[in-house]
């Protein structure tokens, strides 16, 4: 495959990498001191990987570039094609460059809620708004950060990303720790991070993380059909049907979870049966592995102590999948008629908004028509 080299960074993109790097430096210059130092290390880390990307295009002519990471570039390119012509997703100049890391994670999230709800913390950046985690490029930072909100009483998650998306500030690279994935994998978060770019709402994170879900779990339907691979889709909807069964579990428990802490109990009594709901999560958890099913695949997740942080941490990403799968089925999976219904939805003020995704949400559920139009 002949590919045209590209140098990276072209002179147009450094200018502009800098002049927006300069004003989110600037604009935190009067901030407190915790508040800089955070801003210090997100400046750092985007500009390492700034600094650290090599053109796609030229590593693949490379010689030297082992064949093993020359075939994942290749594919990913092919995945890349297929969501600009296919998806109609915004490629730009993403994904055309190529980072390595010394890492498992690019980046380190932190959530926290308090101890008797299921609110998330939210923190307020520019350009993206308020989003229900802190990241940090360094593992230590993110614990450190976490330790802190354990202290004051938080309950507290970590979890690390594997990617992330500038919303089309930058041109997103490829990165080393996306290559530990199946290609099926790879071809989804691709999917998913492109989305970010066609819609995001600021100050809504279970909306945008959703609406990204539902175009990853799409796309990845069509790219399988399309390079006519019945197996593989077979594979993936069991995996799909897996999630769902894990996303359930999870819904279950948060609403009994959200009934405990609305309740008139004495706060030893919360405490006392908070823990005992999440006994019986496990349990449950552990029924269902026992079905025909397998969903070894979430042992990791229930490895590792259960909290309100854990909890919030996967809803965010699923709350209102299946509202969008119900949008997308009412404009015949037209993708171009779904992302204008979409950004129509992102106009509306909050409350509303998520009066019309739980509609469509309970209209799936019950498989049904909605009968109204978002105008």
């Amino acid at each position: 495959m002949l590919l045209k080299k590209r140098i990276l960074p072209a002179y147009s993109t450094v200018r502009r990498n800098w002049a927006i790097l300069l004003v989110l430096f600037l604009a935190v210059a009067s901030l407190q001191c915790q508040s800089i130092q955070y801003y210090n290390q997100a400046f750092d880390g985007q500009m390492d990987i700034l600094r650290d990307r090599r053109s796609i295009a030229e590593l693949v002519d490379d010689p030297d570039t082992p064949a093993t990471l020359r075939k994942e570039l290749l594919f990913i390119l092919s995945v890349r094609a297929f969501a600009e012509k296919n998806l109609r997703l915004p490629v730009n100049d993403h994904y055309l460059s190529y980072v390595e890391l010394d890492r498992p994670y690019v980046v380190w999230n932190v959530f926290a809620t308090p101890e008797f709800s299921l609110k998330p913390q939210t923190w307020c950046f520019p350009i993206v708004g308020c989003v229900t985690y802190r990241g940090y490029f360094s593992e230590q930072d993110a614990y450190r950060f976490g330790d802190s909100l354990k202290q004051k009483g938080f309950d507290v998650y970590i979890g690390g990303a594997i990617a992330y998306s500038t919303l089309g500030w930058f041109d997103d690279p490829v990165l080393s720790t996306f290559l530990n994935l199946t290609e099926a994998d790879m071809a989804a978060l691709i999917f998913h991070e492109l989305a970010h770019s066609v819609l995001y709402v600021s100050d809504d994170t279970a909306f945008n993380e959703s609406f990204a879900t539902a175009v990853e779990q799409e796309g990845f339907r069509r790219w399988q059909a399309a390079i006519n691979d019945p197996k593989g889709y077979e594979k993936w909807l069991r995996k799909n049907q897996q999630r769902q069964k894990f996303t359930g579990l999870i819904l279950k428990y948060r609403i009994r979870l959200q009934n405990l802490y609305e309740s008139d109990l004495p706060l030893n009594e919360k405490r006392n049966q908070k823990a005992a709901l999440f006994s019986q999560m496990r349990s449950e958890f552990a029924d269902l592995k026992s079905d025909p099913g397998d969903m070894a695949a979430y042992d990791y997740w229930f490895k590792y102590p259960l909290n309100n942080a854990r909890l919030i941490s996967v809803s965010t990403y699923y709350d209102w999948v299946p509202a969008f799968n119900k949008i997308l089925s009412e404009t015949g999976g037209d993708l171009e008629k779904f992302y204008q219904k979409c950004r129509q939805l992102a106009k509306k003020e909050p409350a509303e908004r998520n009066r019309i995704l739980q509609d469509y949400k309970g209209a799936a559920d019950r498989n049904e028509s909605v009968c109204f139009a978002i105008d």
